[in-house]
């Protein structure tokens, strides 16, 4: 595997993660908001990755990157809560809240930041590599 490959891997690998923090961020954004309909609240969404495995099948050496298939909806059941005195109320009392569990988004940043923070760890090894390589070259 060449070292081209290795920032190339590197690089979606923080463009993935950095798409997760930012959907992480969105839901503990939205985590208290409130709507006065079901289909008007916010649900939590969640990235889906997917190896490049067309690349990976071609010639293993040059290593397997990864790709944002997408932002999905969670289906987890929204939260509904009787407040006949908020304005947001709909006509039996209920106002909804969103499924956003933010113990676990917190979880998932922290996780999402590490990944993050590793991919750029390899890019500036490898980085301070190619540097040795090229003072290799000059006699150095």
């Amino acid at each position: 595997m060449s070292l081209f490959n290795v920032m190339s891997i590197s690089s979606k690998g923080m463009e993935a993660e950095s798409v997760r923090l930012n959907t992480t961020a969105s839901n503990i954004a939205n985590a208290n908001s409130v709507s006065s309909s079901y289909d008007e609240t916010y649900k939590a969404r969640h990235p889906v990755f997917a190896a490049e495995l067309a690349r990976a099948t071609e010639d293993q050496s040059k290593g397997v990157g990864v790709r944002v298939m997408g932002v999905v909806e969670s289906d987890a059941p929204l939260q509904m809560e009787y407040a006949p005195n908020n304005p947001l109320a709909d006509e039996n009392g209920y106002i909804y809240k969103p499924n956003v569990n933010v113990v676990e988004e917190m979880a998932n940043m922290m996780s999402a930041s590490k990944a993050y923070e590793t991919n750029v760890q390899v890019a500036d090894t490898t980085k301070k590599i190619f540097r040795r390589v090229l003072q290799l070259g000059q006699g150095q």
